[in-house]
């Protein structure tokens, strides 16, 4: 009786097998996921973040928010009591030092602060070191009995620097470690020396080739780690920037930095970037992208779960919002989590044009996210499935262009589709002039031989080139290649059912994409869960005088990031 109702049976099987297979898929690959997770050693209670499970802060690792900054303690006569506050404000850093030693042939004490990178380290071994522990050996400093005379008799006759100035205060320390300088302290005398040892920015940063802007920082990270930590502390001289360092590989150690905000940064979100980072048992991780496969949270799915980026502008505007960065030595590449989809659709130019033309071009980058990701989907279901919605003219037009053309539509996108993705791989892969004049020449010769041959008609060539470039308008190359890999899929379920088809790719994409999560952040976010403050940087780009809060969605210890009165907090 069923069967005498429905005008096609077959439409109730294709129904069917739409809702079956995903299904299947879906509990297939979720028990592929489970079982990766528990092989990690991670399990769901571990896969969130303050958000919805919080775990306690570690009690060695000190939280102070920007409020109590600067600190106003005057340094003393103690030197190991100037150190110990020194190694409380600044100790959680790898590339904070501290050198003791004795100044010439006497027994007073003394040190030395800085930050490593970011002062000269040649600069202090020649120009401090050496003239206060060789060569104050050989003079009489015995009539010196003042400390303020022998602190001038340094700073006037023994250090050869341009720049010294006498400091009374822990926030004088800081403020001059942070920029370049040098710190030098004596056992007995209160107050000290900021000595003027600051590096340069070395002239080998290059212009990012993934990130290119047309305005902003014309500077990129490089291979080696030290070098990429001191060109973050020279663009950012916020006193409670950490960097801690740790070692990954069982066979073949690689070190990398754990970067982020104290204050800003979430505790347990700190914590657990480390965990993760601690039970990555590899041989050898020869690039960050191995750190990002092995801490991301969910491996089957195609969307990439932590940002990658070559701009120190972004780690920094990332770092101020509450996330953490991950530098790792050997590549210029640096890890960002937790992330978000929006954040993948943005570029960090954005923010250095005014917001009008800014939310312009983000809108018209979602757009093309749209295109390439469905626009062939929408193009074979009309023309195989729906003529009667396509308007009478166009129709017509369209039906003339196929005559001819001996594919159906959706093997005539496919092979068009897989062309252009070879087209693609084959510039990267070439030497960059030579890549360039394959792909724009190969593309152009093979559309028109394509027509004219009869293989496919010129409205698909015209909708392949749309949706290829599309996919260049993003500015992320992994979210990219995860949209370019999903068009396929969209593709094969608009072949199988029509419009029909496509609405359940896009039902089960979503329900996938609300369901991921980024280190307990949802993915979604700031669309799922709805945060009205964290849409003035999602579809549009609203005026910096209007973001004054960091997003919501980080649980930062710090909300507000732009304050009516400057001296607010000091």
């Amino acid at each position: 009786m069923m069967l005498e109702v429905l005008s096609d049976w077959k439409t109730l099987l294709w129904a069917s097998l739409s809702f079956l297979v995903p299904f299947s898929i879906s509990k297939l690959f979720g028990w592929f996921f489970q079982k990766e997770r528990s092989n990690r050693g991670w399990n769901k209670e571990d896969n969130t973040t303050s958000a919805s499970h919080p775990a306690p802060a570690p009690e060695n690792l000190p939280r102070k928010l920007w409020k109590d900054w600067p600190p106003r303690d005057m340094l003393g006569e103690n030197l190991q009591s100037n150190l110990s506050i020194l190694g409380d404000q600044l100790g959680d850093n790898t590339d904070f030092s501290i050198r003791k030693f004795k100044i010439g042939h006497t027994e007073t004490h003394a040190a030395i602060v800085y930050i490593n990178k970011v002062s000269d380290l040649k600069t202090i071994q020649e120009f401090v070191l050496k003239p206060l522990m060789m060569d104050l050996g050989h003079m009489d400093i015995s009539n010196l009995e003042a400390s303020c005379d022998f602190k001038h008799y340094v700073k006037d006759h023994v250090l050869p620097l341009c720049t010294i100035n006498e400091i009374q205060s822990l926030y004088q320390v800081i403020e001059g470690v942070l920029t370049g300088g040098t710190a030098l302290l004596i056992e007995g005398i209160p107050g000290g020396l900021m000595l003027g040892t600051g590096s340069t920015v070395p002239q080998n940063f290059e212009e990012p080739t993934s990130e290119a802007l047309v305005r902003g920082p014309k500077i990129g990270f490089v291979n080696a780690l030290d070098e990429n930590i001191s060109l973050l502390r020279m663009r950012a001289s916020d006193p409670n920037l950490r960097m801690l360092k740790c070692e990954v590989g069982e066979r073949n150690k690689k070190n990398l930095v754990i970067s982020y905000v104290d204050g800003i940064a979430d505790p347990n979100l700190v914590d657990e970037v480390k965990r993760r980072i601690e039970s990555i048992k590899i041989d050898d991780p020869l690039d960050s992208s191995y750190i990002e496969q092995l801490i991301e949270d969910n491996f089957m799915s195609p969307f990439p779960q932590v940002q990658s980026t070559e701009r120190p502008d972004r780690v920094i505007a990332s770092l101020l919002e509450g996330r953490v960065a991950i530098l790792t030595d050997g590549t210029s590449y640096v890890s960002i989590v937790p992330v978000t989809f929006s954040m993948l659709l943005q570029s960090p130019e954005d923010y250095y044009v005014r917001w009008i033309p800014a939310t312009l071009i983000r809108l018209l980058r979602f757009f093309a996210a749209f295109m390439a990701l469905l626009g062939p989907a929408i193009y074979i279901s009309f023309l195989s499935f729906h003529q009667g919605l396509i308007p009478t003219k166009l129709a017509i037009s369209m039906a003339g262009t196929r005559e001819g053309v001996p594919f159906p539509p959706f093997l005539e996108a496919l092979i068009m589709e897989v062309v252009i993705e070879i087209l693609r791989e084959a510039g990267l892969r070439l030497p960059k002039p030579v890549g360039q004049t394959v792909g724009l020449v190969g593309g152009l010769v093979i559309g028109q031989a394509a027509v004219e041959a009869g293989i496919a008609s010129p409205l698909m060539v015209i909708v392949v080139s749309l949706t290829a470039i599309s996919s260049f308008a993003i500015p992320q190359y992994d979210a990219g290649i995860a949209l370019r890999m999903l068009r396929f899929a969209a593709m094969f379920s608009a072949a199988l059912l029509g419009i029909y088809g496509v609405v359940m790719f896009t039902l089960f994409l979503t329900i996938h994409f609300v369901k991921l999560k980024s280190f307990g952040i949802p993915y979604a976010s700031p669309m799922v869960p709805y945060r009205l403050n964290d849409w003035k940087d999602f579809l549009i780009r609203a005026p910096l005088s209007m973001m004054k809060l960091r997003p919501q969605m980080m649980n930062v210890q710090d909300q507000t990031r732009q304050r009516e009165d400057p001296k607010e907090g000091k």
